[in-house]
């Protein structure tokens, strides 16, 4: 579904812990980090968008995760001039995103990157809040920098609800979380 502007409606996740680290995912068989997002279905809500994509890229479920804030408008960014084309559809042109801060509140061994048979990242790590830009695809950058920027304002809001806390053990005392197996 694009609009009659050319962008695709999209939902982004940031994704942050205990510590206000940010979740990053390294797009399959790339050397590409960054932050799960996806399109919005005909007749899906951004929320409800947000949730099935958590749970397709990253294996979590509302359960694990608290809404902390969304942006208030859709951040657009065009993608580079080889990626355009025109179809039945109308011009694409990009993609515009409504963008969540999800707290986890789950563990990181909750984190399953096989949920869905066709999985979009093959590792994960936590990154600070603020990682450089540069680690962002460049047609990306200025969106990602909005978005934390008025998302951020949300940890602080929610720094007071954070315990800290020893982390929560992942079923067997031998079990390593998700984003240290190899494919």
């Amino acid at each position: 579904m694009i609009d009659r502007e050319g962008y695709r409606p999209n939902v982004g996740i940031i994704l942050c812990n205990a510590s206000n680290q940010v979740f990053w995912g390294k797009r399959v068989n790339q050397h590409a980090w960054q932050f799960p997002q996806g399109g919005i279905n005909a007749g899906e809500t951004p929320e409800q968008a947000m949730f099935r994509e958590l749970e397709e890229e990253v294996g979590l479920l509302p359960a694990h995760v608290r809404i902390l804030g969304r942006t208030r408008e859709w951040l657009r960014y065009d993608v580079p001039p080889h990626w355009t084309r025109r179809d039945s559809r109308g011009l694409y042109r990009g993609q515009k995103q409504i963008w969540f801060l999800l707290r986890l509140t789950g563990r990181d061994c909750d984190v399953s990157l096989r949920a869905s048979s066709h999985p979009e990242f093959d590792a994960w790590r936590w990154n600070e809040y603020w990682v450089p830009m540069e680690a962002v695809v460049d047609f990306k950058r200025e969106v990602y920098r909005l978005a934390l920027e008025e998302l951020e304002r949300y940890l602080h809001r929610d720094a007071r609800h954070v315990r800290q806390r020893a982390p929560r053990l992942c079923g067997r005392r031998d079990a390593a979380p998700d984003f240290l197996l190899k494919p």
